[in-house]
This record gives structure tokens, sequence and C-alpha cells, in this order.
């Protein structure tokens, strides 16, 4: 079990390493082994690590050759090692033995496609600055959580709903409605939480976007 976290700045290039800080040290029980962090231009990816596979050098955020592509990912790929040699036969150098790396390589390879190949648990985030997007997927299944809020300021993300609260860039607003749902049926359906702003991305599901063009008008 990892944390990640992440925070989109709408508003143009800003610093908000010790914002991730702040976020990733509420994920410190699930990634006591490591942490990491990658500010570049207007994104923030954060990251807390439970070493299980390649402990030596599989520390996140997770960049490529030329650091254009970077993933922050909790989870497990299950077919990595049938994927990392299927990549390497495309071209693709690997410098770990770790499953997020196939991430790395798989997005560069297959694009939003890439979680077509993946069998197994994740919640992952991908900035890619070559192309300049940001893409965030759920598996199928929805084992590893994801939860976000959307603004016209912030996109901010994280594994748990304290991690985005942790942000300050988000309010504590109560969902009656959903509360209501939760005390009915004891869970949320659809992509509600307990609070307005916060949503999470279902299973399956992704967030896809173009950071060269204006989100909000």
């Amino acid at each position: 079990m990892c944390g990640i976290a992440g925070i989109l700045s709408l508003d143009g290039a800003a610093d908000n390493t010790g914002v991730i800080d702040k976020m990733t040290a509420r994920l410190a029980h699930r990634g006591p082994d490591g942490k990491g962090s990658l500010c570049r231009e207007a994104l923030t990816l954060g990251h807390r690590r439970l070493s299980i596979i390649d402990i030596e050098s599989g520390a996140q955020p997770m960049a490529n050759e030329d650091g254009q592509v970077a993933v922050v990912f909790n989870g497990e790929i299950y077919n990595y090692r049938e994927l990392t040699d299927e990549l390497r036969s495309c071209g693709h150098d690997f410098r770990t033995r770790s499953d997020c790396e196939v991430i790395v390589h798989g997005w560069e390879q297959w694009g939003i496609r890439c979680v077509e190949r993946f069998r197994g648990m994740f919640a992952f985030a991908v900035a890619d600055w070559r192309q300049g997007k940001l893409f965030l997927a759920r598996d199928h299944l929805g084992i590893k959580p994801l939860f976000y809020s959307f603004d016209r300021s912030h996109l901010v993300w994280g594994s748990e709903i304290k991690t985005v609260l942790a942000s300050g860039l988000v309010k504590r607003v109560l969902d009656y409605n959903a509360l209501g749902e939760f005390l009915s049926w004891e869970y949320i359906p659809g992509q509600g939480t307990l609070f307005t702003n916060i949503k999470k991305l279902e299973p399956g599901f992704m967030i896809d976007i173009d950071l060269t063009k204006p989100v909000c008008e």
C-alpha cells in the first residue's frame, strides 16, 4: 500500500512543494518507507512509499529517461514482467525492476490506452510535459482509491479524502444528501463523498487534461 497526491494550479506556475508535503504527511501510514515530490511549472506530484517491489531503486515520483514523463502510483501491476519485455522490444530502456516503470513507458508507447494493458490494482497520475498532458486513472474494480477536488483555481487529488483536505485548498462542506445516502445504505454511490466539493474517481474511470489549453474559461 502506497499513497499519492497532486496539485495542478490552473492559475499558472506555482511552487506547491510545501503543500504537497502536508498532504503526503497525512499518508504516512500508507507509505512509511519513503517519500518524494516533484514540482514543475503548474504541476506538483507527491508520493509515500511502502517498499515491496524493487526496494532499492523504485522510489517515486518516477520519470522516464529525459524527465519529460513522470508518474506517482499506488498499487500493483501483476503482469509487469511481461509488459517490461514487450516494451523493451519496442525500444524502451528500463532502469529499475519496479512495476511502476511499466506505467511510465506504457504511457509513452500506448497513451491513455495503456490502462487496457495493465492487469492489477492501481491508482496513478501521469504527467507528460512533452505532450502537455495530465492523466489520472483508477483500476476497473476500484480496489485502489482516488479522490479529487476541482474548482477554477486548482485540481487537487489524493489517495484519501483527508489528504485532499490537508492541502488547505479545499473547503470542508458537508453534503447532506450524501450523508443521507450513507445512513440509508452504508455507502455513497457514484462519485459522491461526504463533502460537496470532493469526488471519488469511480472504478475504471480516467481524467485526461490537456495542459496546453485553459481548463476553466
